[in-house]
């Protein structure tokens, strides 16, 4: 279940601030970086070499930076729940950043906070500022601005 529940264009609209709090925590494990890798073609030797990572600059495997930048789409979900639409869509991001590594086997999360609302062609935008926390890490993996539209019913 959502941490915040939105049931009209006006909640919406009146949004901007909300704190979405957190998602559940999620393993990144080896076998998703993996997967990763196969989908995108993207086999450095950083994500999915062990024993050469082990070697390397972080020590382990890592996740992919769009790896972690997915996993976007697997919390907003947990964080806020726009209800009494007819569609909603992913109109694109902002601001991306990744100013941490996700190492293979590390637990990550979500937390989000509505950062601007506003009609635009008879829909509602929103601007969700999504942080990927590490746990046992100062510095969280990403920090994005995701775009969506959002029609009502």
């Amino acid at each position: 279940m959502a941490n915040q529940i939105i049931t009209s264009k006006a909640q919406l609209l009146a949004s901007t601030g909300l704190d979405l709090g957190v998602s559940d925590w999620i393993a990144v494990e080896q076998s998703r970086i993996d997967m990763f890798a196969e989908a995108t073609g993207d086999h450095q030797w950083i994500h999915v070499d062990p024993i050469k990572a082990a070697e390397g600059p972080f020590g382990a495997c890592i996740a992919h930076g769009y790896l972690t930048l997915s996993l976007v789409n697997y919390f907003l979900p947990q964080l806020v729940d726009v209800q009494n639409i007819s569609m909603g869509v992913n109109y694109g991001c902002d601001k991306v950043r990744f100013p941490n590594v996700v190492k293979a086997g590390s637990k990550v999360r979500g937390t989000g906070q509505i950062i601007s609302v506003e009609e635009v062609k008879g829909s509602v935008q929103v601007i969700t500022r999504v942080t990927i926390e590490v746990a046992e890490q100062q510095r969280p993996a990403c920090v994005v601005d995701t775009i969506s539209r959002y029609s009502f019913v």
